[in-house]
């Protein structure tokens, strides 16, 4: 059996967390398996392993070696990725000589200019963006282009093939997008990226806490409340941490509201009422798109803080520090982290070093007041 080549162990509280890097996947271990699999890695039989395993445990030989074998089965095979025809087929793809939209946004000192083929495809970007569009056309820094093939969306960028996406799969196609977007605002390659999570971030100006939890759960509302009380939006949705410094990175989109906040938000926020609404019936939800207050998107801000955020109307304050495994297992799944072993190193020494809270709230002055104390290092 072909072993991967390399690993990474990083113990935590009670257990040990796994990275391997053919499959750029992380497991939480008990410390015996992450032992064990160890021992695998430095070519030490099964049978020896199994045979010391049956002597601390005091577990009979056979069953001892069956558990080393189902484990080195489990860890040691890899996953397949399977492309779709439009990916393995891109070579026969040519950009349109004309699109039927073009838009230029203005980020910093760049001018993005993005070629959209049908109306479908501007759905998918332009609404968190609208807010950025310019007439200042001297200098177009980076072109964009998006059109439609074989049901699958494609993009080029400066006239290079970046990927293509079904549209049963267009969240990947618009994470994609914003990748290669920060890419060329905060002149950084995608290696140099620790990791994108499925976060909102906020700042005081000196450093930034990321909010994070279930869709509905009120991230974006709780941003845009701190953001009306003398916070600022560093990113919602897309939250971008370098590998060089560990720092969060402004991104420039809206902020996406639900339509079930906008009640809470109308009195602090009254250009919502009359903003539009998209419907985005693969994920299920209606949004409205905030404009976030920071106009300098070349911020970046140390985090140290990571919050599980709830609104439920019926609950009083509950505010608790939580187990840095039980985070994780929350966090990784949603998120995009970097294949780089040197950036898995990076990203697991930098969660270790996190406070990792949770805060269910139903009064809005009371979470507010909850955050300031975390940014002042007060709970």
């Amino acid at each position: 059996m072909e072993k991967q080549t390399d690993f990474l162990f990083k113990t935590i509280e009670d257990k040990t967390i796994a990275w391997f890097k053919n499959s750029n996947d992380y497991l939480v271990l008990e410390n015996t398996a992450a032992d064990i699999i160890k021992r695998l890695h430095k070519g030490i039989s099964v049978k020896e392993i199994a045979s010391a395993l049956s002597k601390k445990l005091a577990v009979p030989l056979d069953k001892t070696i069956d558990f080393v074998l189902d484990l080195e089965t489990k860890i040691y095979n890899t996953k397949t990725i399977v492309k779709t025809n439009i990916e393995n087929d891109y070579r026969d793809i040519t950009l349109p000589k004309s699109f039927q939209f073009t838009k230029y946004y203005k980020i910093n000192n760049l001018v993005f200019k993005v070629e959209f083929s049908t109306e479908y495809e501007l759905y998918l970007v332009h609404p968190k963006f609208a807010h950025l569009a310019t007439e200042n056309l001297e200098f177009i820094s980076h072109t964009f282009s998006v059109f439609l093939e074989n049901n699958a969306v494609i993009l080029y960028v400066n006239s290079l093939f970046i990927g293509a996406w079904h549209k049963k799969e267009i969240h990947f196609f618009q994470g994609k997008f914003s990748m290669e977007l920060i890419q060329k605002i905060h002149q950084k390659q995608e290696k140099e990226w620790m990791g994108v999570f499925h976060a909102s971030a906020v700042s005081n100006g000196e450093k930034s806490i990321l909010f994070l939890g279930d869709s509905g759960n009120g991230k974006s509302t709780s941003l845009a409340l701190l953001q009306a009380n003398g916070f600022t939006c560093l990113a919602d949705d897309f939250v971008p941490i370098s590998a060089a410094n560990k720092e969060v990175y402004a991104f420039p989109a809206s902020i996406s509201i639900k339509k079930n906040s906008l009640k809470a938000l109308l009195p602090l926020y009254p250009e919502l009422e009359h903003s539009a609404e998209f419907h985005f019936k693969r994920l299920n939800k209606i949004v409205r798109y905030l404009q976030p207050n920071n106009n300098n998107f070349k911020a970046h801000l140390p985090c140290k803080d990571l919050v599980f955020i709830k609104y439920d109307a019926k609950s009083n304050l509950l505010v608790e520090k939580i187990a840095n495994l039980d985070a994780f297992q929350q966090l990784v799944p949603d998120s995009w982290l970097s294949p780089e072993q040197k950036n898995a190193e990076i990203f697991l020494n930098w969660f270790q070093s996190l406070n990792c809270y949770q805060i269910t709230y139903a009064n809005n002055k009371k979470m507010i007041d909850t955050v300031s104390k975390i940014f002042n290092n007060e709970l």
